[in-house]
């Protein structure tokens, strides 16, 4: 018996010395931040609610690691994940099912390591596939982007000057499943998606068409959407002036499983921006004007609102509409429902900037910005003002790879707030926030 066993090791030893090794390029990048963060006001409301009086301060943390295997040349997986993503010292979440919005992961999860991509990319001698969990929910412009991870397959190819894109994604599957027992069918999430750009010395412009078919809130609610979304964009630079521009166009239906008892509605939402910055090197000024069409109560065949927005990625004020701010410390809340969240959304934006950098290190930037909304969900609102925001922020890039940002934010808190407020008793506050970040990049 001895023997044999010596026998079978040895014939297993010269299996595995004999067996071809293929050489593997492995390539790491990525991103680690420490910030900590004073939020003077837990809440926009004044005296009436418990979090009125209430303010935060804490540190919190995250790690971003890409990694690339690159088998052969021309065909790489690639992955990444996100960990210890973490106010210092506070409790951990509860345990849950539920994803974070720009994660493949839960909050919990992220608290100690999830991973959010693993996909393969094949540069094939006709176009480039990737295959996998991946980053979705981008446009042409960072305005309106909220990426996310999602299950997708997508197509790439360039011809001269133009870049073509085909991409399916799987949004969400409720299908039969051992752990999903389902009666119910036709309930998933799919959009179906195709890009050209044509890009030139100084810029570049495109068009994205996406089709969705979002059928989850049939059991629930009893019906489906179908929706084409159209977002033509450009940027551009013309001598020192950088300009950037994208116009998002939804329309579609959302039709009743039972169209006797629910008629069905129409779809038809709107957003957009300009954006502007003139360089001068030790100077630079700029300005944006955003839109996203809110709903409007009065017609109730259409929904003009609520489905696009602003996007979790554009943060362009350090309190309204920051999505940092609201992942850390929560939705700054006002009266009758208002929340002063995630992403811009039923509204006007404008913005103007100036910046200054007296050494090549050093980064200074102050900006005003003011918001109103363009619908109200009922007539007794007391206002549409929004309110204005001051924020002053300071970037010093320590080295190449490191960088320190201290700032400021101060909101004048507008009368959308109030809610509805007839006997005037709803009073709201205005509100202040401190960061500071130290940001290493690998």
């Amino acid at each position: 018996m001895k023997r044999f066993w010596v026998v079978l090791l040895t014939l297993g030893l010269i299996t595995v010395f004999s067996t071809t090794v293929f050489a593997l390029d492995v390539k790491f990048s990525g991103e680690y931040y420490a910030a900590g963060m004073y939020l003077d006001r837990a809440s926009l409301i004044k005296d009436a609610d418990p979090l009125s009086g209430t303010s935060t301060a804490f540190y919190f943390q995250r790690l971003r690691v890409r990694m690339d295997f690159v088998v052969s040349p021309g065909l790489t997986l690639v992955s990444r994940f996100d960990a210890m993503e973490r106010a210092w010292g506070a409790a951990r979440s509860a345990p849950g099912t539920a994803l974070a919005a720009d994660s493949a992961g839960t909050r919990a999860e992220n608290e100690n390591i999830a991973f959010d991509w693993v996909y393969v990319n094949y540069k094939s001698p006709i176009g480039i596939f990737d295959v996998g969990m991946m980053n979705d929910g981008a446009t042409g412009t960072i305005f309106g982007d909220s990426y996310g991870p999602a299950a997708r397959i997508k197509y790439g190819n360039v011809f001269g000057p133009v870049k073509i894109g085909l991409a399916y994604t799987k949004v969400m599957d409720k299908s039969l499943t051992a752990i999903n027992p389902t009666t119910v069918t036709d309930n998933d999430r799919d959009k179906y998606g195709v890009v050209a750009e044509y890009t030139w010395k100084t810029g570049r412009a495109g068009m994205n068409i996406n089709y969705y078919r979002y059928a989850d809130t049939r059991p629930t609610s009893n019906y489906k959407r179908n929706y084409f979304l159209f977002t033509p964009y450009a940027t551009a630079k013309i001598g020192p002036v950088a300009l950037q521009a994208e116009f998002n166009y939804l329309t579609g239906d959302q039709k009743y499983e039972l169209p006797a008892v629910t008629p069905d509605r129409r779809l038809e939402n709107m957003s957009g921006w300009v954006d502007a910055t003139a360089d001068f090197k030790v100077v630079y000024v700029g300005g944006s004007i955003a839109y996203v069409s809110g709903d409007d109560p009065s017609t109730t065949d259409k929904i003009e609102g609520g489905i696009i927005n602003g996007g979790r990625d554009w943060k362009p004020c350090l309190i309204m509409w920051n999505y940092d701010r609201t992942n850390w410390a929560g939705g700054l809340s006002g009266w009758n429902g208002t929340n002063q969240d995630t992403a811009m959304a039923n509204g006007w934006f404008a913005q103007g900037r100036v910046g200054v950098r007296p050494v090549s290190q050093l980064d200074i930037m102050a900006s005003v910005s003011w918001a109103h909304a363009e619908k109200t969900p009922s007539a007794q609102w007391e206002s549409r003002d929004y309110g204005y925001e001051v924020d002053l922020t300071a970037t010093y890039k320590i080295t190449n790879n490191l960088s320190y940002m201290l700032g400021g934010g101060y909101l004048f808190t507008g009368d959308w707030y109030k809610g509805i407020n007839a006997a005037g008793t709803n009073q709201i506050q205005n509100d202040f926030m401190v960061i500071n970040k130290l940001t290493l990049t690998f």
